[in-house]
């Protein structure tokens, strides 16, 4: 009987330590979350901040003091038991919070500061577009926006004439039938 050959024997040495090098980096690669993995973390570990110290607040407004009224002690120790246990969680979460941003920090440590203009797209002023054309592509567009301006003030002109002869025909109209009227 032959027996079965041994698993990886007829690999060569080199890519037998090509594998472990491998499994070694996956490793390594799910030890290393990346920032943006841990940014999710954090938010959400922010609004279970929010979460349990809404609840805090709801368990001590609903929480009577013993202030000569009918006193449960058992209610009272259970009330004070569940907000003790929310402040432990609350501890926690943030230690886990702080955890989470030393290590966002650290893993931006080596990133060159970028400025927020340049990461966040918004409309420039059109001054500022200008000028990073160049001078043959922004002066026609420059004489057209102009034009364009001066033909929208005319037009505006226009229409507030227009809109004075109206006026004064209607009033012209409303005179002729008043006296139509008057005569009739």
């Amino acid at each position: 009987m032959a027996t079965p050959p041994i698993a990886g024997g007829c690999m060569p040495p080199a890519a037998f330590g090509g594998q472990q090098q491998q499994q070694q980096q996956q490793a390594q690669a799910a030890r290393d979350v990346n920032t943006a993995s841990l940014c999710r973390i954090g938010q959400e570990t922010v609004q279970d901040i929010v979460l349990r110290t809404m609840e805090i607040f709801q368990l001590l407004r609903n929480m009577q003091l013993p202030n000569g009224v009918s006193y449960h002690p058992n209610t009272h120790q259970d009330r004070l038991g569940k907000l003790q246990e929310h402040l432990r969680m609350l501890s926690v979460l943030f230690r886990k919070l702080r955890l989470v941003y030393d290590k966002c920090n650290e893993n931006c440590a080596g990133l060159e500061s970028i400025p927020p203009e340049q990461l966040i797209p918004f409309v420039e002023e059109e001054s500022s577009k200008h000028e990073e054309r160049s001078a043959s592509q922004s002066r026609p567009a420059t004489e057209e926006r102009r034009e364009i301006l001066e033909v929208n003030k005319k037009l505006k002109q226009k229409n507030q004439q227009l809109k004075q002869i109206m006026d004064q025909l209607r009033n012209l109209i409303w005179e002729i039938n008043s006296m139509l009227a008057v005569r009739s």
